[in-house]
This record gives structure tokens, C-alpha cells and sequence, in this order.
């Protein structure tokens, strides 16, 4: 396994929708192993293959995201190829929503309560699962990822105006 470099905003090929994974076989298997590796190593609960350069429609997420009890020591993950939200209901504010691609920043983002995915996994069985609360932020922030969509494209104009004038002068400072 790898650690992969992650990719940060203002990079435009985060910007761009994702191709369908058409053959899951060995490359694709090892490449969700090492963004697994890449996201506890990171450390985040989320990556999807574009934020590590992977123009595909592959999720990973810890699997123990949602579990109250998870001290963080199980470093299990899932991986969802051709992830998609086929239903969407109710609303929760993902507070201090976060992400590994924009760099020190956070803010509070409206999201579905419960989401309805469709996914293969690694061996190419089709899931369908229910995701509620963090698992349903999850799903909603990496799945947007594959559509070329950062959760900062989802908060006010303004607050998205003032981080972009911050990282601009973070940029030319460096």
C-alpha cells in the first residue's frame, strides 16, 4: 500500500465530473487500499479517487464514521465503486464541514438527513444502502466529488468569495 498526495483547491481537475469505473479488477482494488491508507493517514473520514489525481467514480469512507463508541484505533474502510444518491430526504446543518482538498477552512453546510445509495463494492456486488446523520454528510461530500462539486460550492457566495481572497493571499505569499 501507498500514501497518496491529495490534491488541493484551487487544482481544476477537482472541478471536473468523474468517469464510471466499467472494470473493477487488481489496479482498481490496490487503488482503493492505498486511498484508504491515504485517508486514516490524512486524517479524514472521506476520499474519493479525484482528490488523489484518479479521474473515477470511487468513494472511500471509515467504515466506524458513524459509530459513537469508535475511538479511532479500527482502521477499517469501505469502498464504494459508481457510488450514486437515489433518494435524498430531510435536513441537517453539517456543522464545520471540512474538507482534504480545501486546505483550513470550514463551514456549516446544508445537507440531506438520510440519503439512499447504490454502489458495487471491490468484487463487484451491487449494494444499496441507507445512510443517516455523519454517514449521510459522508456519502453526500464524497459522491459530490465524483461530480466535480467541493462542499465550498455550497456555502454562500460570500463566505466562498472570502476564502478564495485568503487562499490567494496564502498563494502568493509562498
Amino acid at each position: 500500500m501507498a500514501i497518496l498526495k491529495i490534491l488541493t483547491y484551487p487544482e481544476k481537475s477537482l472541478l471536473q465530473p468523474s468517469d464510471k469505473v466499467d472494470t473493477i479488477d487488481d489496479d482498481i482494488r490496490k487503488l482503493t487500499e492505498d486511498m484508504g491508507e491515504t485517508m486514516f493517514e490524512a486524517p479524514g473520514v472521506g476520499l474519493a479517487a479525484p482528490q488523489v489525481g484518479v479521474n473515477k467514480r470511487i468513494i472511500v469512507y471509515d467504515s466506524n464514521a458513524a459509530n459513537p463508541e469508535d475511538d479511532g484505533s479500527k482502521k477499517e474502510f469501505t469502498a464504494l465503486i459508481n457510488p450514486e444518491i437515489i433518494s435524498a430526504s430531510g435536513s441537517i446543518i453539517s456543522e464545520k464541514e471540512a474538507c482534504l482538498s480545501v486546505l483550513d477552512y470550514s463551514s456549516d453546510v446544508k445537507r440531506y438527513e438520510t440519503v439512499t445509495v447504490k454502489a458495487l463494492n471491490t468484487e463487484g456486488k451491487q449494494l444499496e444502502f441507507e445512510a443517516k446523520g455523519i454517514l449521510a454528510v459522508i456519502m453526500q461530500h464524497e459522491i459530490d466529488h465524483l461530480d466535480g462539486i467541493l462542499f465550498i460550492d455550497r456555502i454562500s457566495i460570500l463566505k466562498r468569495t472570502m476564502y478564495k481572497k485568503k487562499l490567494a493571499k496564502k498563494l502568493k505569499i509562498k
